[in-house]
């Protein structure tokens, strides 16, 4: 019989997080795959246990991954941990899962500790909805289009970012969806130094340009609370619209066609077609 994946949370730092059932697995599965080995290390060595430990990180590739379904199909079970919190979380363990998954072998989610959860639970703002953006692009069109989705969402919204630029993302999102929009910072979470502090974008992009962060940050942004409001696409359609006709299409055609591709409903479309000359 081939041997069970199973996908195990760790502590985001308070080792009392980790549930008596991932401490069983870890203490019975005969190979760990490991972000970290080192840090890994350490909690296998608080629970006495002494798996087979391997290493299984962002940049592992699919050598790794072959290696680790052929543990997996010899018949012996197999732990994923990742440095702190729940695989596959803005954390690597995505590849392996898809690829056990796809070779038919079973897998087991031992759920546990989320710094996403662990924030929500602690901001006082929404959490029935939200969205997860995890750590966003430095710089570029892509940041700036992720920075428009947050201030525009209706639900709260959380980042993960590191402590050198947490001052750059608040500042940025000041600019997006205004100063005076609430947010919370959770640093270090579950750990001796734990902070949740909750204020405005301002007063915390002014408070950690005066008190820079160390340590892990998990950040949450309130949502505005209403749908956005749906771009207004007329533009868009009557430049398409008109350079359809010109290639000879039927007016049906294109209206057809820019319902498809811009989303816009096809009675407004076919006002538009049909008043255009």
């Amino acid at each position: 019989m081939p041997g069970t994946l199973y996908v195990v949370a760790t502590p985001l730092g308070n080792l009392g997080d980790l549930s008596p059932r991932a401490a069983e697995v870890l203490r019975q599965a005969g190979v760990v795959a490991a972000e970290d080995t080192r840090r890994t290390r350490g909690l296998l060595s608080h629970l006495g246990a002494s798996p087979t430990l391997l290493s299984f990180h962002a940049h592992s590739g699919e050598r790794r991954v072959d290696t680790l379904l052929e543990i997996l199909k010899d018949g012996r079970d197999l732990a994923l941990v990742t440095d702190a919190g729940t695989p596959g979380v803005s954390d690597p363990g995505t590849d392996l899962v898809a690829a056990a998954l796809e070779a038919g072998l079973t897998v087991v989610p031992i759920p546990g500790p989320s710094a996403v959860a662990t924030a929500l639970s602690g901001a006082g703002l929404p959490a029935d909805r939200y969205l997860f953006l995890g750590f966003i692009p430095r710089k570029g069109t892509d940041r700036s289009r992720l920075l428009a989705r947050a201030a525009a969402e209706e639900w709260s919204v959380v980042f993960f970012e590191a402590p050198s630029r947490l001052v750059g993302l608040l500042e940025d999102l000041a600019a997006a969806a205004g100063p005076g929009r609430t947010a919370l910072v959770a640093r270090e979470l579950t750990k001796l130094h734990e902070e949740l502090r909750r204020g405005t974008l301002a007063e915390l992009a002014d408070y950690y340009s005066l008190t820079p962060p160390r340590g892990e940050l998990t950040i949450v942004l309130e949502g505005t609370g209403a749908p956005a409001t749906p771009p207004d696409r007329t533009a868009d359609a009557v430049e398409e619209a008109t350079a359809l006709l010109a290639e000879g299409l039927s007016r049906r055609e294109v209206a057809r066609r820019i319902t498809e591709t811009l989303g816009i409903s096809r009675n407004d479309a076919y006002r538009l077609v049909m008043g255009l000359p």
